[in-house]
């Protein structure tokens, strides 16, 4: 199995991005990284003058490199960027139906926030270009195994940890949540590298919000799941970006990919991280997302 690195989600400090793409160049066990602005396009232009060169320095060390686009774009800028980056020859990873249009059959990979629920819908992307998905991560085990089952030539990849991506707004939480409107929200997400907590009324953790997105609060850990996952032929795990240690998230993935270590070392080396939430895995188990590795079913 293969270990994909999806796109960075929140909205870092431009230097402790480049920062953190220079050491997964130099150091992370990964095969291929996915590099883009995903959640806001106000983000972008921090990072226009620096993105060419990173994709440029992961290329030399070896990763395979693919430009992921706007999961949300309603505006006309956000729809040239993306034909920008179309046009200048990038692999795309596609995160809305918008841009699959755009690519006009070219090949192009799908991300998680396009819902391929079946095996139809997986027949149908694969006949506009797709040649590899990122399922939905909360599609549980059995779902999962169907649809490797009937991927044909699409490659499939499955969410494996980090925050899950569950939505997205036109309306910034962020901004809303500091009494700013969304048009001169001051970039308040940048104070919260993991997304910012939202607990209940009752003061129970429930989600994550990262400017417009929703996001679980819980970890997601496939641990249990990777030999299943083997054997179903899926091709890929992808490790989402969070602020702790990924190069030992990698070192941990890789050690799960070719059986040299366990369920158990892997849920002690990632629990041992400062994560920003527990560590889960409901969705596969068919269960709600918020439960715990520990918990029974």
């Amino acid at each position: 199995m293969q270990l994909t690195l999806g796109p960075v989600l929140f909205n870092w400090p431009t230097e402790a991005w480049q920062d953190f793409y220079a050491r997964i160049a130099d150091e992370a066990d990964v095969d291929r990284v996915i590099v883009g602005e995903v959640v806001c396009s106000k983000r972008m232009p921090f990072r226009d003058h620096a993105i060419a060169a990173v994709l440029e320095r992961l290329a030399r060390a070896g990763k395979e490199v693919v430009y992921a686009t706007l999961a949300l774009p309603t505006l006309p800028r956000e729809t040239r960027a993306i034909r920008e980056a179309i046009e200048a020859g990038y692999p795309v990873e596609a995160n809305d139906i918008a841009t699959v249009h755009l690519l006009a059959g070219a090949p192009h990979v799908v991300g998680p926030y396009l819902n391929i629920y079946n095996e139809a819908a997986l027949a149908a992307h694969a006949a506009l270009g797709a040649t590899r998905v990122c399922l939905s991560p909360e599609l549980p085990l059995a779902a999962i195994e169907g649809l490797a089952a009937r991927a044909g030539a699409v490659a499939l990849e499955v969410f494996a940890f980090g925050r899950a991506p569950l939505a997205l707004s036109a309306r910034c939480y962020h901004a809303r949540a500091h009494g700013l409107p969304k048009d001169a929200c001051q970039f308040v997400c940048e104070r919260d590298a993991d997304g910012m907590d939202v607990a209940t009324v009752t003061g129970q953790p429930f989600l994550a919000v990262n400017g417009i997105q929703t996001l679980g609060h819980g970890v997601t850990a496939a641990i249990r799941q990777v030999d299943a996952l083997r054997a179903a032929g899926v091709d890929a795990l992808r490790l989402s970006p969070q602020s702790c240690d990924m190069v030992a998230v990698a070192r941990v993935f890789r050690g799960l990919a070719e059986a040299r270590i366990d369920a158990a070392a892997a849920e002690a080396a990632l629990a041992a991280l400062p994560l920003p939430g527990p560590l889960g895995d409901g969705y596969l188990r068919g269960l709600p997302g918020a439960r715990r590795l520990q918990d029974a079913e």
